[in-house]
Formats: structure tokens, sequence, C-alpha cells
């Protein structure tokens, strides 16, 4: 037989066994993420459940390739970190296992969440990981078994957490922590004037962008001038209330604790306290381990009471950009109503208004 049409039989032979075994290879790749997303139907009877669940598996799963995304909150751990772990993170990496988390930071961007999860992470009987996951947003995908790969390994009686701010404006997110663990994650949300916290989303994407970003009233308002643009994502973040509706679907208010993000700066011991007895640890973390750093106007964390004091990186406390006052304060009639709805949703007046 002559060598080159039976080099090419050869080609084609082993090109058809590769395709034949990867595609079986996808199909049980994709049966255990099925087997790893039970559904809701089977532990609850509402409707309500069942079409949140539904929405949240329809969701884009653009992600699956996806990494951990490392932010520019890794800076400010590996600042806090930089002397290596604290001992009951020593102990538990070496002795314990990985766990799902039973306690999830989902919200919102620019409002405190680094600084309240790095003070959470000085407790004994926290366990946290440091980068955000965005599981329950991007790499919904990959299945929980992925998820919790990424987890830090915990001792019986220690809590782990995750915090990934754009939870709580994925309209997918409730759905699938949901069918995770049903009402039995406990979720914590930093909350922060809209417009501060709009202005401070600005201030962030102009330090990453410094030539060609509009102005904050350009990108703010139609035309510079006009209706509010509710489509840019740093002022739709801050309608707290429409997010909220769609976890308080699912999730009773007591399974929520909304922190201040003002309160987190003013007095950061009290709001830790309300966070440690919302997730059921005790008073460990004090106002001995901040302190406040003048030169960067935001109290610093001090690693184990009474030991070396560290802050947030650069990314943490960042000037303001100069913003026209009339427009600061069309903003804040835009947001009136949406604030009253979401006091009387949370249970609390923050006193943006």
């Amino acid at each position: 037989m002559p060598k080159r049409p039976l080099l090419a039989m050869f080609s084609a032979v082993f090109v058809s066994t590769y395709f034949f075994l990867y595609s079986l290879s996808g199909c049980c790749e994709k049966a255990d993420r099925i087997q790893q997303d039970p559904s809701p139907s089977i532990r609850g009877n509402g409707q309500v459940h069942l079409e949140l669940h539904l929405e949240a598996r329809s969701g884009s799963a653009a992600g699956e390739k996806g990494r951990v995304e490392r932010t520019s909150d890794v800076e400010d751990e590996g600042e806090l970190y930089r002397d290596g772990p604290l001992l009951h993170e020593d102990e538990a990496a070496e002795n314990g296992s990985q766990n799902l988390p039973q306690a999830i930071i989902i919200g919102v961007k620019k409002a405190g969440t680094r600084a309240l999860l790095e003070a959470l992470r000085q407790h004994p009987q926290v366990r946290a990981l440091g980068a955000e996951a965005h599981f329950f947003d991007r790499h919904y995908g990959r299945g929980l078994h992925w998820y919790r790969s990424l987890m830090p390994k915990s001792l019986p009686g220690q809590l782990t957490m995750e915090k990934t701010p754009s939870y709580f404006v994925t309209r997918e997110a409730p759905g699938r922590i949901w069918a995770m663990a049903g009402t039995q994650t406990k979720l914590l949300v930093v909350v922060r004037d809209p417009v501060t916290r709009a202005v401070s989303d600005y201030a962030q994407t102009l330090a990453k962008r410094p030539h060609g970003t509009l102005p904050f009233e350009a990108l703010a308002f139609r035309n510079g001038s006009g209706a509010v643009q509710v489509g840019w994502s740093a002022v739709r973040i801050g309608l707290y209330a429409r997010h909220l509706e769609r976890w308080l679907r699912l999730f009773p208010r007591h399974r929520l604790l909304f922190v201040s993000g003002e309160r987190l700066i003013a007095d950061p011991a009290a709001e830790l306290a309300r966070a440690q007895t919302f997730l059921g640890i005790p008073q460990l973390v004090t106002t001995q381990h901040f302190y406040f750093d003048s030169a960067k106007g935001f109290p610093c964390l001090r690693r184990g009471a009474g030991g070396k004091p560290h802050c947030l990186g650069k990314s943490k406390g960042r000037p303001h950009p100069r913003v026209p006052p009339e427009a600061l304060q069309r903003l804040r009639e835009f947001y009136r109503p949406f604030n009253l709805k979401f006091y009387q949703m949370a249970g609390h007046d923050f006193g943006w208004d």
C-alpha cells in the first residue's frame, strides 16, 4: 500500500479518536456540575424559589474557564499579611479541611467590604478567602466542587467566609446562593451613601484610566445635564432598594446584616461588634485591633490585639475628584426615594438624606 494514503488513514483515525474522547470528558464534566448544583425544588415547594433558581440557571456561564479575580484588593491583602499568617490561620492550614462558606459579604463595591473582611479575619474563628471568588456571578459553570477548592482550610468550629461585592447587584446571585445552602448562608451587605459611593467608584475608574475618561457629570447625566444615567454602573449600584428586592424574595431579612460604611470608618469596633453577633462568634475583635491613621484619614488594623499596625493599600482612601456641587445635589434628589424605601426594607435609617 502506498505510504501517502496509509499516512492519511492513520491521521484520520487519530483525529476521530481524539475528538470522541474529548467529547466524553466534556459530558462527564457537565454531569458533575449538575450533581453539584442541587435543585431548590427538592428542598422547598415555594414557587418563587423555583423561579429564582431557573433564573439563576439561565445566567451566563461565560466565566467557566475563568480564574479567581485578582483585583486591586489583593495589594491590600498583601500589605496587611506581609508578616505571614496569623496563628489560627497557620493551624487551620495544617490540620483543617475546605468547606463551602457559611457567610458571604455580597456587597457593595466601594463601600468598605475589604475593610470589613480584613477585620473579621483577625478573629480566630473566621477563615476567609482573600481574593474575590466571583463564583455566583462569573464562574458558576465551574461547579461547587471548584468553588469549595478556593476556600481556605478551616478547623471544626471555624467559620468559612468570602466576599465578592458584585453579588449584590447580580440578578442570578440570590437564586444561586440559595441553591447552595437554602437560607442557611449568612449574608453581609456593606452600604454607603450612594452619592459618595458613586464618586468613589468614579475615582477608581479615573485612577485606572486617567486618560480618556469623561468627567463625572458627563457619565452621570444624559448629555451632561439631562436625566440621570441609570445605565451607568456607578449610579446603578446605588439603587440599593431595587437590588435588595431580589434577595428578600428568597432570604428572610434576619439572614442579612446591613453594615454602615460610614460607621465602619467612624467607629469600626462598634460595627465589628454587630458583625460578630450576627455571625454567632465571640466578641474578640475590639477597639484594641484598630487605630486611626491621620495621614490616610481612615482607621487601620493591628494584627492581633496590640500587634503591629497595618493599613489597607493605596487604593483605599484615595482622594476623590472634584464634582460640581449642583451635580451632587441632583444625584441626592434622584436617590432620595430609593434611599427611603431601602431604609424601610433594611429596617434601619442610614441618615443619607
